[in-house]
């Protein structure tokens, strides 16, 4: 995981920004937040040079920073902190993340194809026009998110979770999502296509609606019953 160092601003108590050796390697050592920063163009090419020269990246923390327009094909991250991060514009395959920290992170107009994230939360995040087309997503959190018009169809969601998740314009086909928390979501033109829903954990009502139940249960109750001696 990254270095949880507080900023050396005295009553700062943001994370530091990782810290640089004279050979360009992550070190253990506290330094400054974004905003508390003396030179904060040149943390920010320091982070971003480390990104663009190593492709397994463990303990970065870049927290509040803003990545535009660059290519994360492949990359692989372990224990990063991008919280309050901003990404536009991403066309990206193969990223892959391991209990990785992207919370109240902005995602906007962003391909993220073919990702493989485990153990990883987007709590709290924003997504807007974010692409993560089949992708592998297992045990996330996305409680909280926001996500407008985008799309994690053909996707593995396994055991990861909603909860009061905003989803607009939003689309999971044919996605797996056995035990995948559904709970108090704002929704509107949600699709589940080809889902497997009946596995998925939403509340009770929007459970039987998603599991093709609830219909049948309205039109039971409006069919005629049945005396004791039968229909006559």
């Amino acid at each position: 995981m990254f270095s949880q160092n507080t900023c050396i601003e005295p009553g700062c108590c943001k994370n530091s920004l990782s810290t640089f050796n004279s050979n360009g390697d992550i070190i253990e050592a506290a330094g400054y937040c974004l905003d508390h920063s003396p030179d904060k163009e040149g943390i920010k090419q320091q982070i971003y040079n480390y990104i663009n020269t190593h492709d397994k990246i463990v303990g970065l923390d870049a927290c509040g920073l803003v990545f535009e327009n660059i290519d994360l094909t492949n990359k692989r991250f372990y224990g990063c902190n991008f919280m309050h991060c901003k990404f536009i514009n991403l066309h990206s395959s193969g990223f892959r993340s391991r209990m990785s920290m992207f919370d109240f992170a902005i995602f906007s107009d962003c391909n993220l194809l073919q990702s493989n994230m485990q153990f990883t939360s987007f709590a709290g995040s924003i997504f807007s026009h974010t692409l993560f087309t089949e992708s592998d997503m297992i045990q996330d959190n996305f409680s909280g998110i926001q996500s407008y018009q985008s799309s994690f169809d053909d996707s593995d969601l396994y055991n990861s979770r909603f909860v009061r998740a905003k989803l607009i314009d939003t689309s999971f086909r044919n996605c797996n999502v056995k035990k995948t928390v559904f709970r108090l979501i704002e929704q509107q033109n949600v699709l589940f296509k080809y889902s497997n829903t009946r596995e998925a954990i939403f509340d009770q009502e929007q459970s039987q609606l998603f599991a093709g139940e609830l219909d049948d249960k309205i039109a039971y109750k409006g069919a005629p019953q049945a005396t004791e001696g039968g229909n006559k």
